[in-house]
């Protein structure tokens, strides 16, 4: 219950931040047994030089996020005790670039990323967040990170099949400028 009132609180922050045109940036870099594809979305040449997400690392103004692993945890398993479907999960770590206050891992990941399996072939599938699958980060995940500092943190999201692959979009803010999007293998 802790994890599920954390997590809602973490969420209604970052939205709340969003709202108030607070922008984040991250990078990532995942290293897994699994297979991971990148390809990069088209960005304005203005940004594109200083601002992208490619090889799990995603930079932006504010932050950085590096991807540091991923894996599929099945239910009733460590990370994934609650649900009924199995999960990805990332842990990244999330390095506040320009020393704004209001950074923290959860909110710099939620309006940067995306997670979509395109195993529908009516609609966009874009995947629920699920609990924080790693308890060590109950407390890290909303807190503020100093500039220059990085905390880590881990996120999940509810697969809705186990052979599709996972896209990570990657925007400046929800619904913002593209930076790329990487492919997720679940095998």
């Amino acid at each position: 219950m802790k994890k599920i009132i954390c997590f809602l609180m973490a969420t209604v922050m970052c939205l709340a931040m969003t709202a108030c045109g607070e922008g984040t940036a991250s990078s990532s870099k995942a290293s897994s047994s699994v297979a991971v594809s990148s390809s990069s979305a088209p960005v304005s040449s203005a940004s594109q030089a200083k601002y992208y997400f490619k090889d799990n690392i995603l930079v932006e103004e504010d932050v950085k996020i590096e991807i540091e692993k991923y894996k599929i945890i099945q239910p009733g398993e460590k990370g994934n005790k609650d649900s009924e479907n199995p999960i990805i999960a990332f842990w990244y770590k999330t390095t506040n670039l320009s020393g704004k206050e209001k950074i923290s891992p959860m909110a710099a990941w939620i309006p940067m990323f995306e997670a979509i399996q395109d195993n529908d072939p009516n609609k966009i599938n874009t995947l629920s967040i699920a609990e924080l699958p790693d308890d060590q980060f109950l407390q890290s995940q909303i807190q503020e990170i100093k500039k220059g500092g990085t905390v880590e943190n881990a996120i999940a999201y509810v697969l809705s099949d186990t052979t599709t692959p996972v896209t990570l979009k990657a925007t400046i803010g929800i619904g913002g400028e593209k930076l790329g999007e990487q492919n997720y293998n679940l095998k």
